[in-house]
Parts: C-alpha cells; structure tokens; sequence
C-alpha cells in the first residue's frame, strides 16, 4: 500500500477510497469507496477451435440453417436446434464449428465449441455438473456465485442466456437425453449437435445428416491444397484420388498430407497404392489415406504419430509432445509436430493447442502395434505423466504460496522444457486450460498398476486440489480424489491417505453424500492422530511448520467444515478449537488467525455473539497486523454481524467494520463479498430511516447478481 492509501477516519477505515453515504443514528458519517456502475451484465464470448484450411461443400446445409432461423412460423419458446449426423470422418465437426463462424459473424453475440467426449470416463458417461460448470463459465459466471446442485446451475444457465444470440456446438453426443439442460432457452439461439448416428427425442430439430462428399468437391479439397504448397497434381490424378477416398475429407486430407510431403512420389503412384489398398481391405477408410502420410514421416515424426494416442487428454501442445518424445532438444519435438501438421496427421485447434481427428488416431494405435512397442509406450506415458505433474506443481505454487503438501516436488526434468508461468494469474489459467490433460493423468498413472504410478496418481491430486477450490469440476475431483485415496493405501503413505481423504470428503458433502463424507472424514482424522502421536520432535531436521502436526490440525479443521456444512455448529466449534490448539502448538500463525475466525463464525450461528466478539476481534486484529487483505475483509464482516448479534451499541463500529469489508472486497473484486458487505449496509440504513440509502445499496446488490449470472436471491 502506499502512503496515501493508508490515510485513515479514526484510525481506520482508508479515506482515499471512500464516498459518502449516509448517517447511522445520528453518530457517524460512514464512507464508502465508489463502484463505477454501467458495467455491461455479460459480454458473450468466442470459443470455438480454428477453422479448417481448406474446406469445400455443403453449402446447400448452410442455406438450410439460414432458412430455419427466418422461419415466421419457428416455435417462439425454444433455440434452433440443429441435429448433424453421419459417419465418422465425413466432416461433421469440420462443419459444425463452420456453422458457429458463419453465425457468429452475422447474427450471434457468442460462440463455444465443447465436445463431450473430452469429458467421458470409461464407461461414456460425462459428468453434467462439470458440463454445466464450462457452460456458466463461458456466460461469465464466477465460480463463487454457481449453484452448488444440478437444477441450480441449469437455472442459472437460463436465466444468464435467456435473450442472448448464442451458438452452442456439442460435438460428439450419443443420446438426446444427454443435452437436457445444456441448450440455451432463447428463440434468438442456435444449437448443434453433433452425433455418429440419428438422435431421436430432439423436439423440432433440423436435421442434418452429412454424407461423404461428391467427386467434384473431393478434387477441388485436393486441388486447394495442393496449391496451398505449390503442387503439381494432373487433374486425372487428383479426380482418381478424390474418387479412391470416397468423398471423405479426413482422408482426402491425408492424402493430400501425403503428396505434400514427398512431391517427387506423384499422384499416379499413390493412386496405384489406394487402389491396391482397396481391393484388398475394401475399405478407404481403414488404413490406406493413413499409410500414405506415414510412410513419409521421418523417424521422429512417426515415433511421435504412434506416441499420441498414449496423450492424457485430447489436446496436446509441443511441449507435451516433447515429453512423450524425450527429446531433450526441444527443436525435435517442434520439427517433429510440423511434420506431422504438413502431412494433416494432426490438426490447429487454437493457437497453441493441437489435436489429432478419431480416424487418424485410431490408425496411429495400429501402427503402434506394428512398428512400435509396449515399453515404448509405457516409457512415454510415464515420461508425460511426469512433466504434467512436475507443471502442475509449479502451478499449484504460484497459485497458493506457502501451504501443506506432502509430496516431494520433482526437479526440472532433462526431456522436456518447463511451461513458462510467469505469475498467478497465468499459472491459474494454465491449470485450468490443462484441466482434461491432468485429470487425465491421474487416470493414466493409476491404472499403471506400479509404485511410481500410485505415487504420481495421489501426488497428482494435490495441485488439483488447488484447481478444485476455484473451479468445482465435481464428476472429475471426485474420481481423480478416489483414485488419489486409494494409490496412497496402496503407497502404505498413511498421510496422504488422510490428506486425500479430507480432499474427496469435500466433495462428497457438496454434493449431498453426507454419510460417504463424514466416513471418510472421520477415518483422516483418525489416522491424522495416529501419526502425530508416533512423532518424535526434531527440531534439528523438521521444517518449522511440521507437516504431521500441520496434517492433524487440517483434519479437525475439515471435520469442522463439514460439520458446520450439516449446521451442527457446537460440533463446528469443537472441531475449530482443536485445529487452533495444534496450530499454536506448531507454530503456524496463519493457522491460528484462521481457526480464530472460524471459531467465531460457529458461535455466533450458535447464538453466542458475545463470545464471538471476542474471537472475531482477535482474528481481525490479527488478519490486519499480517496484512492480509481477504482475510482482514472477511473478518470484519463477521465482527460487524457479531456485534449487532450480540446487542452492542456502537452502530459506528459496525458502520466502520462493514465499510472496511466493503473496501477489502472491491480491492480484491470479490463481488460476492461486496454484495454481502452492501446488503448489511442496507439493512443499518434502514435501521436508521435512511430509505433511499437503503434502496441505492440493494439496486446496487442486484446490480452485481445481475452481472455475475447468481440465481435471484441467493446473493
């Protein structure tokens, strides 16, 4: 803080920041810092992967959507639902994202691409909770203000999108039922779906199902990218070879692929090869396109093709791939990655970002079989297990400083570069943006079946805990937790078991599977004692901040939570009291502040305000002399409400305590905390007869609802 910044009203609240607003019984002028209104409730935003190079056809489909979406006689109550079908590789997510640039430029606000499978576990099932999750993410709401059950987000998604022009891709969906609730309700929108075969039960949908393309069109994808490199490709040539491929565009690009990477090989040549293919498979699209590009690979690009299948997660980035590689020169990864764009083996999904198509990839396990080895393999998944583990950990410590981890972090590794993280900000949006990579890592790690494995799977999860707190991706935390629970059983590691514990019972309470949370609850604690009773004191080799006793204190602090998430808040209070004592035994002072604070929460929910104060005054003095800033706002908060709780009559106290609150969550922008801090404002104002202050400081709550996408009357 500078100077001015700290200039004070009595010795408190930050004069710089304040604004006048109104007079509590007659003592104090209170002020409030200004929040400049006018901010637009939403603005929709893009997310759609980059569009094919070169694509040809289906004109007459797009003619079709533009004529459904001026229909007069268009069901007014719903979105145009687009249903596209047909077989894989006949370029059904090629059109779909197609769609979603052609309608955003001329008629939608926003767009976003999601494909489901990216989400599925090994049975097809994806969790809706995380779904919804991206959806209200993509309309800006804060993970704060989301629903913490399924009817409350699919809410929240109608009341962020109702009246919006938005496009919604949902690629790869098996059954209608799975987009129940998903579908913005505004008649202004536009959702495709995007499936292998015919979905039936989507009420009024257009349909459209793609066939592969007629010969001409096939020739002319050929014709374009063959010029793209400056190919000489006789028209014959090109018509044989658009006919070889069946008009379907996964394969013409291949093909293509293919030439461009060894012009001197000729379109009759290659043509002869499909030929041959076909009559002894009958079937273009199970190798032949593929064979062709392959077989022009260097060696590093090939090892890299039949790598990429093992990938966790269906993006990848060129530092992953040189991971996968072990490649200490990461030149050869790159080069290696160009290789494999130039033969249209693997395609641009952002500007960083890759992915390989189904078909393709399905031919790289093939070939993997045939060229590679099962230690190969095994050797590259545990090599980009590594790196995304070694990533996350540096994420996870930007994010969250100085905290209990258990884990002995791992080195900078010899073959593959670090991601550059230059901040928190950007180490947060790093996990999140790898989110279905890491989760993907647990999954790949635990299924190893060795001891690395199970320590990479339960070591995993602590960054991911740290993505959890922000985003409550509840289907993935839960598996990845389980399965972080049981690789630490199998470890014979008893505190990350209980660690692990702790992490899965907070999810398993949020989603109202108390039983399963307390079970697991009460088994960390109980292990969490068991260790810190067998500790012997070493001062000389043992951190300040001990992680056993730090473990011991946690459990109990969790089982407070979870009992204050029950309401039973004497046991609340138990539960914090205990997790404080060992923090002072430790010492980690943080600690301590933060028990203090949630010991006074729990009482004045119990009714005992005055003892509350107490505490809460200590927490507060404590969180201000640290200088840490969201504590110091929450603190007050409570204080302020323990105060009025307990009768005392110092309404400029409480003024005062609300406006630093109110100062704390501006600073921060936590506007779930502003809407708090204003909505106990208001109710002192109209305490006081000051109606119209009232008024302007609820307008102004429903004013922050209204933009960050909360259900009326929950903030």
């Amino acid at each position: 803080m500078t100077d001015e910044t700290r200039n004070t009203v009595d010795g408190q609240v930050s004069a710089e920041v304040l604004a006048q607003v109104g007079h509590l019984h007659g003592n104090l002028n209170v002020h409030l810092p200004q929040q400049h209104d006018g901010t637009p409730e939403w603005t929709p935003s893009v997310r759609l992967p980059a569009e094919e190079a070169h694509y040809v056809d289906r004109d007459e489909e797009l003619s079709r959507v533009r004529g459904a979406l001026g229909a007069t006689g268009r069901p007014t109550e719903r979105p145009l639902v687009v249903a596209v079908s047909g077989v894989g590789g006949v370029g059904k997510s090629a059109f779909g994202v197609r769609l979603a640039y052609h309608l955003h430029g001329e008629y939608a606000e926003g767009a976003l691409y999601l494909d489901l499978d990216d989400l599925r576990d090994d049975d097809g099932a994806f969790p809706r909770m995380d779904v919804l999750d991206i959806l209200l993410d993509w309309t800006g709401v804060r993970p704060e203000w989301r629903g913490r059950t399924l009817a409350a987000r699919e809410g929240q998604l109608v009341q962020r999108t109702s009246g919006r022009r938005l496009v919604l891709v949902l690629d790869n969906v098996r059954r209608a039922d799975e987009v129940k609730g998903l579908l913005p309700p505004s008649r202004h929108s536009v959702a495709v779906v995007i499936s292998r075969t015919r979905l039936t039960g989507l009420r009024g949908a257009l349909e459209l199902h793609l066939e592969a393309m007629a010969a001409e069109y096939g020739a002319d994808l050929l014709r374009r990218i063959a010029e793209e490199d400056e190919l000489a490709l006789a028209p014959h040539d090109r018509d044989e070879l658009a006919r070889l491929c069946a008009g379907f565009p996964a394969a013409l690009h291949a093909v293509g692929g293919a030439l461009c990477r060894n012009p001197a090989r000729g379109g009759d040549q290659l043509a002869r090869e499909l030929r041959a293919h076909l009559a002894d498979r009958g079937d273009p699209l199970v190798d032949g396109p593929w064979d062709a590009a392959y077989r022009e690979l260097g060696p590093d690009a090939a090892r890299l093709y039949r790598l990429l299948p093992v990938h966790p997660g269906r993006e990848f980035t060129a530092r992953s791939c040189a991971a996968l590689l072990g490649e200490p020169d990461e030149p050869t990864a790159s080069d290696a990655l160009g290789e494999l764009l130039d033969a249209r083996l693997v395609r641009r999904w952002t500007a960083d970002r890759f992915r390989m198509h189904d078909l393709p990839r399905a031919h790289a396990r093939r070939r993997a079989r045939r060229d590679g080895t099962e230690e190969a393999a095994a050797a590259a998944r545990r090599r980009v297990v590594r790196w995304y583990r070694r990533q996350a950990e540096r994420a996870d410590r930007a994010v969250s400083g100085d905290r209990l981890r258990l884990a002995e972090p791992l080195p900078e590794l010899p073959y593959a570069p670090d991601v550059p993280l230059s901040g928190k900000g950007e180490a947060a949006r790093w996990l999140e943006r790898e989110r279905t990579a890491l989760y993907g890592c647990v999954r790949t790690a635990a299924d190893e079946g060795t001891e690395e494995g199970d320590a990479d799977t339960w070591a995993l999860c602590e960054p991911l805990w740290t993505h959890f707190v922000d985003h409550r991706y509840y289907g993935e935390a839960g598996d990845a937790f389980r399965a972080g629970r049981d690789a630490a059983g199998r470890a014979g590691h008893p505190a990350a078991l209980a660690r692990l514990r702790c992490q899965l019972a907070r999810v398993l309470w949020e989603t109202g599977e108390w039983a399963a949370a307390r079970q697991e609850v009460a088994a960390a604690v109980r292990a969490a004692a068991a260790l810190a009773a067998g500790h012997s004191p070493c001062p000389d080799t043992c951190p300040e901040k001990c992680p056993v006793r730090v473990l011991e204190a946690s459990t109990r602090e969790f089982r407070g939570l979870l009992r204050s998430a029950e309401g039973d808040w004497a046991g609340a209070a138990e539960e914090f009291t205990a997790s404080r004592h060992l923090h002072e035994g430790i010492p980690n002072p943080y600690g301590v502040l933060l028990q203090t604070y949630l010991l006074g929460r729990a009482l004045t929910e119990q009714g005992r305000a005055r003892e509350a104060v107490d505490e809460l005054t200590r927490a507060h003095e404590e969180a201000r002399a640290a200088d840490r800033a969201r504590m110091t706002g929450r603190t007050a908060h409570e204080l302020a409400r323990a105060l009025r709780l307990s009768g005392a009559r110092d309404a400029a106290r409480v003024a005062e305590l609300y406006a630093r609150a109110l100062a704390s969550a501006r600073e921060r922008d936590a506007d779930r905390e502003e809407a708090q801090a204003l909505t106990a404002l208001a109710a002192l104002a109209e305490e006081d007869g000051d109606s119209a202050t009232a008024e302007a400081h609820r307008a102004r709550v429903r004013d922050i609802e209204r933009r960050a996408g909360g259900l009326t009357g929950e903030g």
